[in-house]
This record gives C-alpha cells, sequence and structure tokens, in this order.
C-alpha cells in the first residue's frame, strides 16, 4: 500500500531546521528554479485549484491545492491539499503527503533559507504580519535557527491571534515601535495592499513577504523595494506573479535587473546586506525538495 504522511507524521520526520538545509543544500548543489514549469490554475466560483508539477532525477511530484478565501469564516483551512511523490524512473507513486503541511513546512524553509546568511549575530527582534499557519511557521522556522529576542504578531482581528506571542490590532501605536527595532519583518497575509509604511524601519532591516503570488496583491511598499536588495525565487516567476515586484518595477521604483535570484543570493561567497526583501509566491520544486527529504527522513 502507498504511505500516507500526514502533517503529524511530516513534522516527526522533517523538523523546521533540517527543511531549511534541504533547500540551500538543493541551491548550492545546483538546482535551477526557472527550469521548472510555471503553476496552473483553475478559477472556481469559491476559490481557485493550483496545479504545481516538478521533477528531479530520484523522483517527479505534483501538488494539487485547493484555496477558498471563505473558508476561515468558516472555521476551516484557506488551502487544502495533497501531494504526490512518483518514483523518478518508473514513475509510480511512492507517497502521498498532506499538501497543506508541506507548504506550511517548505515556505518558511524557503524564507529562512534565502535569508539566513544576512541574519545579524544576535537574538532578533521578529515582527510578523498574520498569525495563520505562515505566520507561525516562519516563527518556529527562524527559531529553529536562530535565538529570537522579541516576538510581535500582527492581526487584523485580535481575538483570531491565539499564538504564544505579543499580538497586537493593525494600526495600534505599538506596531510602529515594533517595526522601528525589527530586525526580520515577515509579510504572511492574504491583503492586496502594503501592510506598513516602510519608513519606519532600520536600514538593516530584513522583510520577507510571502502572502501572494498574485501580480494586482503586495504587502511590502515600492519605497522598500526602491532602497532594498530585492531576493526572489526566480527572476521570470517574480516578474509573472510577485505583485510586490511587479508594482514597484510599474511605479519605477525597482527595476528587474536589480532581481537577485534566491539560488545566487545562497551560493555568493559574502552574504547580502541590509535592507533586504525576499520575496516568495511558492514554486512546485520546493514542495519537490521538502518532499524527497520527508521520505529519506522515514
Amino acid at each position: 500500500m502507498i504511505p500516507y504522511l500526514d502533517a503529524g507524521e511530516i513534522a516527526r520526520r522533517l523538523p523546521p531546521a533540517a527543511a531549511v538545509a534541504a533547500v540551500a543544500a538543493a541551491l548550492r548543489g545546483g538546482l535551477d528554479p526557472s527550469a521548472g514549469v510555471a503553476r496552473s490554475s483553475v478559477p472556481l466560483p469559491q476559490g481557485e485549484l493550483l496545479l504545481m508539477p516538478a521533477w528531479s532525477a530520484a523522483h517527479a511530484g505534483v501538488k494539487l491545492a485547493a484555496v477558498a478565501p471563505g473558508n476561515p469564516a468558516r472555521g476551516l483551512p484557506r488551502i487544502n491539499a495533497v501531494y504526490v511523490l512518483f518514483d523518478g524512473a518508473t514513475l509510480r507513486p511512492v507517497a502521498f503527503l498532506d499538501g497543506a503541511a508541506l507548504t506550511t513546512l517548505r515556505t518558511p524553509a524557503v524564507s529562512v533559507a534565502a535569508i539566513r546568511r544576512s541574519l545579524p549575530p544576535r537574538p532578533l527582534r521578529l515582527v510578523v504580519f498574520g498569525a495563520g499557519p505562515q505566520g507561525v511557521g516562519h516563527v518556529e522556522t527562524l527559531a529553529a535557527v536562530a535565538s529570537l529576542a522579541e516576538v510581535d504578531v500582527v492581526v487584523r482581528t485580535p481575538a483570531r491571534g491565539s499564538v504564544p506571542w505579543r499580538v497586537h490590532e493593525a494600526g495600534a501605536p505599538a506596531v510602529a515601535d515594533a517595526l522601528a527595532a525589527a530586525d526580520v519583518v515577515v509579510c504572511a497575509t492574504t491583503a492586496r495592499e502594503p501592510l506598513f509604511d516602510s519608513a519606519v524601519l532600520s536600514p538593516s532591516a530584513i522583510v520577507v513577504a510571502v502572502g501572494s503570488h498574485e501580480p494586482d496583491a503586495r504587502e511590502v511598499d515600492a519605497a522598500f523595494c526602491a532602497r532594498a536588495t530585492v531576493v526572489v525565487e526566480d527572476v521570470t516567476t517574480a516578474l509573472r506573479e510577485c505583485g510586490d515586484v511587479i508594482q514597484a518595477i510599474a511605479e519605477h521604483a525597482l527595476t528587474p535587473d536589480a532581481l537577485v535570484p534566491m539560488a545566487e543570493a545562497i551560493r555568493r561567497a559574502d552574504p547580502l546586506d541590509g535592507p533586504l526583501l525576499f520575496k516568495g509566491s511558492g514554486m512546485a520544486w520546493q514542495d519537490l525538495v521538502v518532499a524527497e527529504a520527508v521520505l529519506a527522513a522515514g
């Protein structure tokens, strides 16, 4: 029988730090994110279906994800997904994985792999916009590779911010103070417009934006894109899917040739200095790399 690896089994097999290491190792080993195919999206009345295939020498894999924006109001997950991993030689299925759990693990692993070498060598002051699985996952993944001095979580509805860190309502005065002191700011929301005025950030701030893969949505303002080094998973993908980047270019705050591919950032001899923006939209190769690591860890 083909094994099904649920959320608990995925977490047991591959802790966050190991997922970060797997992503970084794949890119250092020569994986080319631009060689993959773009995700397919099918709009539905309730949301959208996403199909994300990828392959390596050892395996092929595909994630089928359903995004239902109305689900949180029903007390249900916004994203439901399944991942199928196939043997690379025979294309026989070797494992099914909980696709939502895989996404929750791999997205912060990719973010942290992208920024890890640029983190300051001290306990981090972290601000996170969003208290959903990705917001929580980014805190846990950063905590797995660095010490955290302070964690402030910003939410639109405080009652939904049931996390073990300081929670602020968006727009509260304390948010600006936390942003001014932050080493790292993580944006993991469904916002369509910038979440904050980047003028309050320190000159060395690192911002991670992962909330959207839509060209008309952004979490970070163009002013930050103009002064930051902007790292993306893949330049072509960013110019197609990443609203933070696309809109900054449209506003003449950024140029496409200024974008730094994540693989280059990881492979370079010296780490990138702040201010730094990592904009991720999620790519199929990331699911495959982490799924392979989960399988190998079993």
